[in-house]
């Protein structure tokens, strides 16, 4: 299967903010485009527009005056279904409406020929619902583009249950020969992205709900600790809270309520209050106009702690072992002892008191635990919690052992998993549990969510480098503290942590 032919028109219904974007795209890529929008004039100026965004990119440099004159040339309103009835691909980009998708599909069909491929670019909607309505429905494929289209390289191409292979092999050889880099999935409540990324927003959620954080202390650990471009609570605001709900809302019920995907009343009191983010102004954070980033809470930061003189390190930290390398080149003696009772390894302040990372285990005794990180050499800040009993002296300890590092350290309530080992612990178990029902390969999984939400890299990567065995451990202990099944290991990931350790073969 090869692209749609260059010479081939490319017709957009809809020309709303995605609209215009896909349009543009195919534009530069070559195509003839007809816009459509079932709203008077709004087609024009969806074309005036898109040649305002042309007229920027030859004053950045970005493409020939000569590249410019052609597009516009390629580029045309259409006033009628009827008129698109010449394209080689039509992208619907209209409202998110079953009914409304599934009558424009009905009607289109009956003016393109057969060999049309038709394509929504719906985020939230069954793809296989959308193309229940026709009469052939394998002809129609998800192409999800990310906003803004002309920017993000990721397109979702989605196999409706009734999907040609034809069809779907066309959707992404198009997108690649776009410049776009195209995943395929199957028809399944959020695709990968939103699928997957679900538990970004909800355990930040979470994690404020128990007031362990607030949400500057929070989004400055997944940035700095767990390596994120944005932390959630910024993230949300950016989106716009009623449409980061909406999704997660419509993801869950399309799941039959399943707890894993359990939306937040704090963000639900959020919307009711009107404060949806960056668009109104505030959200979790101010945005008043004029205001810099300085309207952002300054993130709880420990104050200077001197570092202990020397620790001991019983047996292997795992995913933390680095913080041992890096304790040594602070020049804090590193005695090293053998490991204790079947635990991960443990660091001994010289107070005694052991400093785990966390697992989301209740401690045997009082104790300090620390965050996971990327990369601990790389993260610019720590976050540890103290468990009932532990004096401040042994905390100043721990303060002071991740100063020592270069780390900023943030004290946040002892809560199970703390931060971003939850966080990424639950990410590693949705990816898993997507891969292994098929809703797409390990690698369109981890590109889907380092190009489609800038991970810093795949949650299936992520296992490979903390192991799943820690991510099982980690989650069985945080479904004994929240009997709901939220936490519940899938079984793929226990299938995994069992190969690990070989208890059955890989």
């Amino acid at each position: 299967m090869t692209a749609l032919d260059r010479s081939r028109t490319v017709a957009v219904v809809g020309a709303g903010t995605m609209g215009q974007g896909i349009a543009q795209v195919a534009l530069l890529a070559g195509h003839p485009v007809l816009l459509h929008d079932a709203v008077p004039g709004r087609a024009q100026a969806a074309l005036d527009a898109v040649a305002g965004r042309l007229d920027r990119l030859v004053d950045k440099g970005r493409i020939a005056a000569a590249e410019h004159k052609a597009a516009l040339a390629r580029l045309a309103a259409a006033g009628t279904l009827a008129d698109l009835a010449g394209a080689g691909l039509v992208v619907e980009a209209v409202v998110e409406d079953l009914a409304v998708k599934q009558s424009l599909f009905a009607e289109l069909e009956a003016v393109v020929d057969d060999g049309c491929l038709l394509a929504t670019n719906t985020s939230s909607l069954s793809v296989t619902a959308v193309a229940g309505a026709l009469r052939r429905p394998g002809r129609l494929v998800g192409l999800h583009f990310f906003n803004p289209a002309p920017l993000l390289p990721l397109v979702e191409v989605v196999a409706g249950a009734a999907g040609e292979p034809s069809a779907l092999a066309l959707a992404v050889d198009t997108a690649a020969a776009w410049g776009k880099t195209p995943v395929r999935c199957t028809d399944t409540p959020g695709f990968l992205v939103n699928r997957v990324a679900r538990p970004f927003y909800a355990e930040a959620l979470r994690v404020y709900e128990e007031r362990a954080a607030d949400p500057a202390t929070i989004d400055a650990l997944l940035r700095e600790s767990g390596g994120f471009a944005m932390g959630p609570f910024a993230l949300m605001d950016l989106i716009g809270q009623d449409v980061n709900e909406a999704v997660t809302r419509s993801v869950w019920d399309a799941f039959f309520r399943d707890p894993k995907f359990t939306p937040s009343l704090a963000q639900r009191r959020l919307v009711e209050s009107g404060r949806l983010g960056r668009k109104t102004g505030r959200g979790w954070f101010s945005y008043d106009e004029g205001a810099a980033a300085s309207s952002v809470p300054e993130p709880n930061t420990a104050g200077a702690a001197l570092a202990p003189d020397f620790v001991v390190v019983r047996g292997s930290l795992g995913p933390a072992q680095e913080v041992v390398r890096l304790a040594a080149e602070a020049g804090i003696e590193v005695r090293e002892q053998g490991g204790e009772d079947g635990r991960r390894g443990t660091i001994v302040l010289p107070s005694g008191t052991p400093l785990r990372l966390a697992d989301g285990r209740l401690p045997g005794e009082p104790s300090v635990q620390f965050d996971l990180a990327l990369d601990y050499a790389a993260a610019k800040r720590i976050g540890i919690a103290f468990s009932a009993g532990v004096h401040a002296g042994a905390v100043a300890e721990a303060t002071g052992l991740f100063q020592a590092m270069g780390k900023k350290v943030s004290v946040v309530r002892d809560v199970p998993g703390m931060v971003v080992a939850r966080t990424v612990a639950m990410l590693v178990d949705l990816a898993v549990d997507a891969v292994a029902k098929e809703v797409g390969s390990a690698r369109d999984v981890d590109t889907a969510m380092r190009l489609g939400v800038n991970y810093p890299i795949g949650p299936l990567e992520w296992c490979e480098r903390i192991s799943a065995a820690y991510v099982r451990d980690l989650l069985d202990a945080l479904h004994a503290w929240y009997p709901t099944g939220r936490y519940a290991p899938c079984p793929e990931l226990r299938r995994r942590a069992a190969a690990e350790e070989g208890v059955i073969s890989s």
